[in-house]
């Protein structure tokens, strides 16, 4: 049994800390947000994640898992110290840097006895020799420490399975045998161990979330050439997916990737490159598709509604960035709400997890108890995230109890042929019809 510590209980902290006390570890997870500590030490989660709670619950029971607000409580005994706190993006895409330094100079106050500091954040490259820095200019007194790069690669929705099966851990340090002792903390995991310097580790991390985005808008960019030519974009993913040199992983066209991680690192890595004296090309277009991704939507459902939105009733159908999580950071359906509002629409929405924290971002729109309260009296349907729940809807029902049987598909979970043999107005993102362009289907 090691000691751990894990500054910060958001996706990443809270993951991390309950995995590793499910892997037999002492951990205790700290947070200056009193009310969150509070509620996590009366069992109450301050995010969904499939899983999370449970394992919670089950390593609080078993004394492994503890909830402080106390870097000292923290901190003592613990050989490891996660930092895992937030790095949002400034107006300019830099990652704001604010929480890790109010977490290393915390750790330098705390600090009796040595302890090696492992950056779980995404954070820019060289974050590590800094963080190295304030805890020496703090306590040039400090006890003996190393810092260690450990990126993340969770999945919201599927973040416990993530952890527990990674594809990879990535230690970086200058100080080998401290990365050598954390690597030694995830030898339960079974899996590849990669130890590098420490800059080349946080640049692992994203050149990997710039890489899937760019994938993600690649498949993009070739849907809205299907559309035009008549192709569909879901055989040409498949079969392009068969080559080994590609593979099937993140070519599923639609309206564009949001979330905490890939918006935020794909305009830290731009940023990052530009500071450095490079033009980083691809990057920009990556962003510069996602964002028009999302105009998608929008379009097509005025066309079919004969221009004007104005007074037309629109019903989202997902609000979250993706399925199996509350999360709204930098969700397509926030830009599409805003969207259709500025048409002078009226926008309802639902879904399953995420309309407390939508209801937040979007107080202008009605959210709806169901789907079929979403869709009862409706212009149109424009369906966001691809929930389970939504594939297997009463399509029949739904088409009764709208004004217009007009369906978007944003995410291409419906078959284009059975969708419109039941009399919807449908059309999806890049499939064209036996050779036809998509927007002549509907002439």
């Amino acid at each position: 049994m090691k000691n751990i510590a894990v500054i910060g209980v958001g996706y990443v902290g809270l993951v991390s800390g309950a995995s590793f006390a499910d892997l037999g570890n002492r951990v205790v997870c700290l947070d200056i947000n009193e009310a969150r500590i509070e509620n996590l030490n009366k069992g109450i989660m301050p995010i969904y994640e499939p899983g999370l709670e449970e394992v919670v619950e089950r390593n609080v029971k078993a004394g492994r898992l503890f909830f402080t607000t106390s870097y000292a409580v923290a901190l003592k005994d613990a050989e490891y110290a996660f930092i895992a706190v937030g790095t949002p993006s400034d107006v300019d895409g830099q990652a704001d840097l604010r929480y890790v330094r109010m977490a290393a100079e915390s750790i330098a106050d705390a600090m009796d006895h040595p302890i090696i500091i492992i950056n779980k954040s995404t954070v820019p490259v060289g974050t590590g020799d800094w963080v190295a820095d304030i805890v020496r200019n703090r306590r040039p007194d400090a006890p003996e420490f190393a810092v260690v790069s450990c990126p993340e690669f969770l999945r919201e929705g599927s973040a416990i399975t993530d952890f527990m099966n990674p594809d990879r851990v990535i230690l970086g340090s200058t100080n080998r045998e401290a990365a050598e002792k954390v690597a030694q903390l995830h030898l339960p995991l079974r899996t590849t161990i990669m130890i590098t310097d420490l800059r080349t580790a946080e640049m692992i991390k994203y050149a990997s979330n710039a890489f899937l985005a760019a994938k993600i808008s690649f498949i993009n960019e070739i849907a809205n050439i299907c559309e035009a030519l008549g192709a569909d974009v879901k055989e040409v993913a498949y079969g392009m997916g068969l080559d080994k040199r590609i593979g099937p992983a993140f070519l599923d066209a639609g309206i564009g990737w949001g979330g905490s991680c890939f918006p935020k690192d794909v305009k830290a890595l731009a940023y990052m490159a530009e500071l450095a004296g490079r033009h980083p090309q691809l990057i920009h277009a990556v962003m510069d598709i996602n964002t028009d991704q999302r105009k998608a939507p929008i379009r097509k459902v005025k066309k079919l509604l004969g221009g004007s939105l104005e007074g037309k009733i629109i019903g989202l159908l997902g609000l979250a960035f993706k399925p199996n999580t509350d999360d709204m950071r930098e969700a397509p359906s926030v830009d599409i709400a805003w969207d259709l509002l500025r048409e002078r629409a009226k926008v309802r929405a639902y879904d399953p997890v995420a309309m407390d924290n939508a209801r937040r971002l979007l107080p202008e729109v009605e959210m709806a108890d169901n789907p079929y309260a979403l869709a009862e009296g409706a212009d149109a349907l424009i369906l966001v995230t691809e929930w389970n729940e939504f594939k297997n809807l009463d399509l029949a029902r739904i088409r009764d109890t709208m004004k217009q049987p007009i369906l978007i598909d944003g995410r291409n979970i419906y078959d284009p042929h059975l969708v419109r043999e039941m009399g919807f107005l449908y059309m999806a993102i890049g499939r064209g019809y036996n050779g036809v362009g998509i927007e002549e289907i509907i002439e």
